[in-house]
């Protein structure tokens, strides 16, 4: 059903979606939220809204890495243009890393990983929160 959905581009609502789960979800839980920010300061923007999550849950951000960004970056550079390629691809993952060690800083649980990795980084980040007694 999903398949023949179209995006409307709208932003992530994380007022609503803190206040759905306070609503709705009053017992401590797991919190899985599958997101991407391409800046520091649009993170730092939902910031609080991930503090309130995480006062009540134990909150885990996932990130996406940019495949094709990754790619960029470790492909030889044949010309300046190359060059110039790589140097921006190298920023926009420099950008990414930003944005999970300042949720760290801020006591947010978050990973990046590669989409094809999504599933087994995501149950591997499971078992050792289990492991360190935190679910």
């Amino acid at each position: 059903m999903l398949y023949r959905r179209e995006t409307q581009f709208l932003e992530s609502d994380y007022e609503r979606l803190f206040l759905q789960l306070k609503k709705f979800v009053p017992q401590r839980s797991l919190l899985i939220l599958f997101t991407n920010f391409d800046t520091v300061p649009s993170m730092k923007r939902r910031l609080p809204y991930f503090k309130a999550m995480a006062k009540n849950h134990l909150l885990l951000v996932v990130f996406f890495e940019n495949t094709e960004t990754l790619a960029l970056i470790h492909k030889k550079a044949k010309n300046l243009h190359d060059e110039y390629r790589m140097t921006v691809a190298e920023k926009m993952r420099f950008k990414k890393e930003q944005i999970v060690a300042e949720l760290r800083k801020n006591g947010i649980i978050s990973f990046l990983t590669s989409p094809e990795d999504l599933t087994l980084n995501t149950i591997n980040r499971y078992l050792v929160l289990k492991a360190r007694g935190l679910i």
